[in-house]
């Protein structure tokens, strides 16, 4: 009560400072009669001091500027503020400062700040709304109806469910249901996810679309490798392998990644399909017929001994601004500045280090600027329509103010789609032209009547999933690939972008052993659901987070051991030991209905954060009444009440019941978040597969006479030294493996710990690998002799395994095809 709000004056105080608002001023009391008089006569004040800007506008525009630059989000009561912060927001000093000092990433910091603790006229529009804050929400008094209605939704029993839709397979929209395309960023396949990667797309979009399912919404979740381009061609160079042998290998890494975290695509795929050469090159044909193509020369290095124009990973020298030696051609990782590969100095090829030369080699270009007159009217649409969030609208808004300009859509590689037009045959589709046509592709692999979701937007709406370094190519550039394109494409409805994840204090990497990658942590004995569970917990929605080792364990320790899992097990349990087994008949009193409406109230507030995909807030009503469920046992003290009289021993029955129904509605609650939890419930309790889907309201799945299973539980507890074990693993500086005695490395002292990387000494073995592989693949097609095959093949693996010594890792033992031990 009366605390302070960011404007000055207290919650409580009603201040705004807008004509036309009828609201005090406590910061610029001077202008308080002036607008409250304009408001009172019905007159609209242009500016606080009625007529012309001072510095009263200036001051609370900048203070205002974080929470509503996002013009779109003023509710309509609103309008003469949405027409006064436009009219400062177009005012020359303004647009300055919104263009340096108000825009970097930290506002958006800020800006969930003031969301959370409103300005005061926010706040009074707050009030008139329909929606309980969430803060406040099961807190706030119970009405007598709300109590009313929660008693006759719970008497009404499963008969108020719906019946739970499946769909038939392939999945395709059906006329007159919610058909919900779901789609998460699609990975490259030329690494190994890291927990950040895995939460800023499949896992959010997962849990997202297993909610949409159990909301009975026809829903389609495709996803899949994203395999063209030149980190493939990179990576390929590095393991000695094809960029097709590359592509097979870390599908299936990333496959049984997802498949271990129980990420329920629909669909996972990969772009390297003829569908996806197929769409690509009819999206391409049609942006040229309908002239929004460009072609542009540029200068670009070329390696005549490798007879190629080189991409930029393909490139190194000496940085422009730092002079580090090993700059690459797009950016330098000492200084971190992006670099033109033109501008390197002493440039070398990676691939046969010989000296490349800056040639002019031609190029087309996506006319983003004569599409922007289609882009801006669909942007307004679908941010008026749909739920973007605010990152999303932020960098869409940035790329739209600074102006559009061509964008290059092809390469000189030879991975990728080709270019099918005369003069670029050569060439191929530029990885983010040709990289978010994979959700069409897949799903075309998925079901040949494809079109009827991604052309039909009249009845599918589209989310796309990702982290906010992918938002600008989802909202600008494919959308613009396809309103050019002009052929009824379903386009994004709702964009939900992510913020990073980092690890402890740093940041995830692969190189330096830092942090958990996908394939790890099965290894680490924590089960699947609690890495959902604990991701989900601290989803960056709204500002970079941090995985914590310390965090995870007080979170599965109290959140799920303690809290979620205790009630379970307790309302389990009793109607076991107490009752045979058999839920016990039920008589409510008014605390228990105002258990159900309290309930009630957790459960609409979870659907409503939900339905605007703010997953990581839904998850607190879970555990809010889980929360209450244990504050219901620990008061009736059932345990106790059993052994008194009739009375007592109903009493009994009456807190059971209720508390093992409140444990069947978790078990469907949770499915979204930790599903083999939520299978483990459902087996425990004996729930009805009928029951299992969501609906608005509380009601009794679980009647007098249900006959439970066997109880034991959910969760067990992490301890210390694990947890300490498990960061000192993840934690980077592990000691190197002693290699065997044949190997030509010499091992390390006991016990010491891995000196860094001798960078020269992987490149040199990374290239004498690649080279040692081309001359086996060589001799292979040439079919030379088995002996002098068999010769290289060990050279080859000889030579991987130094490699692997040079990077930390520990060598496999590697053994040539056709001579494995049986």
């Amino acid at each position: 009560m009366g605390e302070s709000c960011p404007l000055g004056g207290g919650r409580d105080s009603g201040a705004a400072l807008f004509p036309g608002e009828l609201c005090s001023s406590p910061v610029f009391p001077e202008a308080e009669p002036r607008a409250r008089a304009g408001a009172v006569s019905g007159l609209d004040a242009a500016f606080l001091g009625q007529d012309t800007k001072s510095v009263a506008d200036v001051v609370v525009w900048g203070a205002l500027f974080p929470v509503l630059q996002d013009e779109a989000s003023l509710s309509n009561e609103l309008q003469a503020l949405r027409t006064w912060f436009q009219s400062m927001t177009l005012s020359e000093a303004c647009r300055k400062a919104a263009d340096s000092v108000l825009m970097p990433e930290r506002l958006l910091e800020f800006k969930s700040y003031l969301q959370k603790q409103p300005p005061p006229c926010l706040a009074m529009e707050r009030a008139t709304s329909n929606e309980p804050e969430e803060e406040e929400a099961s807190e706030r008094a119970l009405t007598e109806e709300e109590i009313t209605a929660a008693a006759d939704a719970w008497a009404r029993g499963a008969a108020a469910l719906p019946k739970p839709w499946h769909p038939q397979k392939p999945v395709l929209p059906v006329e007159g249901m919610r058909n919900v395309l779901i789609t998460s960023a699609l990975p490259y396949v030329n690494n190994v996810p890291h927990l950040g990667n895995i939460i800023g797309c499949v896992l959010s979009a997962d849990t997202f679309a297993r909610y949409c399912r159990l909301r009975n919404w026809n829903t389609l979740y495709v996803c899949g490798t994203d395999e063209y381009g030149t980190a493939t061609e990179t990576k390929a160079v590095e393991e000695g392998l094809t960029p097709r042998e590359i592509c097979d290998k870390y599908n299936a890494i990333h496959a049984d990644i997802y498949r271990w975290f129980h990420i329920s695509f629909d669909y996972f795929g990969r772009t390297t399909t003829p569908h996806q050469t197929a769409i690509a090159q009819d999206i391409f044909q049609r942006l040229l017929a309908r002239g929004f193509l460009l072609q542009d020369t540029v200068e670009q290095l070329q390696c005549e001994g490798c007879q190629r124009f080189l991409a930029d990973r393909f490139v190194e020298g000496i940085c422009p601004f730092c002079s580090y030696e090993e700059a690459r051609g797009d950016q330098c990782d000492k200084c971190g500045k992006l670099i033109n590969a033109v501008e390197l100095k002493k440039p070398q090829c990676k691939l046969c280090r010989g000296v490349p030369v800056v040639k002019p080699t031609q190029h087309l270009f996506l006319d983003l600027p004569k599409l922007e007159e289609q882009l801006e009217p669909w942007l307004e649409r679908s941010w008026t329509t749909g739920d973007w969030t605010a990152n999303a609208r932020y960098i869409t808004r940035s790329w739209i103010r600074d102006g559009l300009k061509p964008r290059c859509i092809t390469r000189d590689l030879k991975w990728g789609t080709p270019v099918p037009l005369d003069g670029f045959r050569d060439k191929v589709f530029y990885v983010w032209f040709d990289a978010p046509i994979g959700y069409l592709s897949i799903t075309a692999n998925y079901t040949d009547q494809w079109e009827r979701w991604w052309k039909n937007p009249q009845q599918v709406e589209l989310y796309n999933f990702m982290a906010k370094d992918n938002v600008p190519f989802h909202s600008v550039i494919f959308p613009c690939s396809l309103l050019g394109a002009d052929d009824n494409y379903t386009l994004v409805n709702h964009l939900i972008a992510t913020e990073y994840l980092n690890y402890e204090d740093g940041k995830f990497s692969k190189s330096r052993g830092v942090g958990v990658f996908g394939d790890m942590a099965k290894d680490t004995g924590i089960p699947a659901d609690i890495w959902r569970f604990y991701l989900l917990y601290l989803r960056p929605e709204g500002q970079d987070s941090a995985f914590s080792w310390s965090d995870l364990m007080l979170k599965n320790n109290s959140e799920l051991l303690n809290n979620l899992g205790n009630f379970i097990n307790r309302a389990g349990m009793f109607v076991c030991k107490f009752f045979g087994g058999i839920v016990p008949d039920m008589v409510l009193t008014a605390d228990d209905k105002r258990l159900l409406a309290r309930v009630t109230l957790e459960l609409r507030q979870y659907h409503q954060l939900l339905e605007k995909v703010r997953i990581r807030d839904a998850l607190r009503c879970i555990l809010s009444i889980s929360r209450h469920g244990n504050q219901y046992i620990q008061v009736n003290e059932p345990w106790k009440r059993i052994k008194g009289n009739e009375e007592d021993r109903q009493r009994a029955g009456t807190v059971t019941g209720v508390a093992v129904n409140m444990a069947s509605l978790l078990a469907v609650m949770v499915q979204p978040y930790m599903p083999s939890v939520s299978v483990a419930i459902q087996g425990q309790l004996c729930i009805p597969p009928e029951c299992f889907v969501l609906s608005p309201v509380f009601t009794c799945t679980l009647p007098p006479g249900h006959r439970v299973g066997v109880v034991s539980p959910l969760f067990q507890k992490l301890e210390n030294d694990q947890i300490e074990a498990l960061r000192k693993r993840f934690g980077g500086g592990q000691a190197k493996p002693t290699p065997p005695a044949s190997d030509p490395v010499p091992a390390p002292a006991s016990g010491s710990v891995v000196a860094p990387a001798d960078p020269q000494l992987i490149q040199e073995l990374t290239e004498q690998v690649a080279k040692q592989g081309n001359h086996v693949r060589q001799l292979k097609a040439n079919k030379a002799e088995k002996a002098q095959v068999d010769s290289e093949v060990a050279k080859l693996l000889e030579l991987k395994k130094q490699l692997a010594l040079a990077e930390g890792k520990s060598p496999e033992i590697l053994v040539p095809k056709g001579k494995r031990k049986k």
